[in-house]
């Protein structure tokens, strides 16, 4: 096992599939001879040249359109974004070609394209570069979107992704590309569509995804000096989603939290939440609470940005009241 951090396991990932697999492009800002804006990309240019690292102009909607025209005539592009927030200008091709040509064409075309780059908060970027389009983008038939929070994870999943024959979203964290963990020195694969049980529990279950992992991880801990065992699992692919690893986690406990750096209106929280409650009533002691931002426009302070982010004592808070009944 090497210990490596998000970016490296990332860079891994692709340097692994540009090698296996001369289709294998990389393009974006910043992504060639600046190494990549948060650095995921370093040495890739040298190694595979401008052919395959392919800095772009600022404009999205461009480079995404020529990623798709790319997957189309059967290349396997990866399209850098520096921030989901940038990707607002290329809606237009992330939903109405990339997840609909396949459909359109009655099959004729695949789509092999991974759109990658950072989702949510970053730390003191304000409103307009703090959006999470976990919602948005899971909303939309012909798109896998998937969510990372581990090293282990994001180069695993990110392998799969671009070996998918369908267009793949992939959100990563800006606040979370140092995270370190262990990664198996051989290649490997994490099917998509498939959750993680990060931490094994019997008393309370806590569903959650990318930047939300460690902050349930870290209520966990603290229920356990209150006498709660928690079980974390992590969705992973938030479409297609396992809802059988999660099922499976709330028969055992009978309560769930689930934890989202989202808005909390219309959210894949409130999607999870109705879907356990329907769907497992009869299991649940105690209603699915959810744990989100506050629904404003993020602040540029430091001290109300931490007042709209879930925290981990409000996530422990929540634990507290479903597994004592005090909703």
């Amino acid at each position: 096992m090497a210990v490596l951090q998000i970016r490296e396991a990332l860079r891994a990932a692709l340097d692994e599939e540009m090698e296996r697999d001369v289709r294998v492009f990389l393009m974006g800002e910043e992504v060639g001879h600046y190494d990549g804006a948060y650095k995921v990309s370093q040495g890739l240019l040298e190694k595979y040249g401008e052919m395959r690292v392919v800095d772009t102009p600022i404009c999205e909607a461009g480079f995404a359109g020529v990623g798709i025209g790319a997957a189309m005539a059967g290349l396997r592009p990866v399209v850098e974004f520096m921030t989901f927030n940038f990707s607002l200008v290329a809606f237009d091709q992330l939903i109405n070609n990339a997840a609909k040509l396949h459909h359109l064409s009655n099959g004729q075309f695949t789509l092999p394209i991974v759109f990658r780059g950072p989702n949510g908060a970053a730390h003191m970027l304000s409103s307009t570069h703090s959006q999470a389009f976990d919602a948005m983008l899971s909303h939309v038939p012909g798109l896998k979107v998937v969510s990372i929070a581990t090293p282990y994870d994001a180069k695993g999943l990110l392998k799969s992704a671009i070996r998918d024959p369908n267009p793949v979203i992939f959100f990563e964290s800006e606040v979370m590309y140092s995270v370190k963990g262990e990664v198996p020195d051989e290649p490997y694969l994490i099917p998509l569509g498939q959750a993680d049980v990060k931490r094994p529990g019997g008393d309370v279950t806590v569903v959650t995804w990318g930047q939300g992992l460690p902050i349930a991880l870290r209520a966990a801990e603290l229920c356990q000096a209150d006498g709660i065992d928690c079980e974390v699992v992590d969705v992973r692919t938030l479409r297609p989603m396992d809802l059988d690893t999660i099922y499976a986690s709330v028969r055992k406990t009978h309560r769930a939290v689930v934890v989202a750096h989202e808005w909390p209106t219309c959210g894949v929280s409130a999607q999870l939440a109705a879907r356990i409650q329907a769907d497992l009533l009869d299991e649940l002691d105690a209603p699915v609470l959810r744990e989100t931002y506050e629904d404003v426009n993020m602040p540029y302070a430091e001290n109300l940005e931490r007042l709209v982010i879930p925290s981990a004592e409000r996530v422990r808070d929540a634990i507290l009241r479903v597994a004592y009944h005090r909703i």
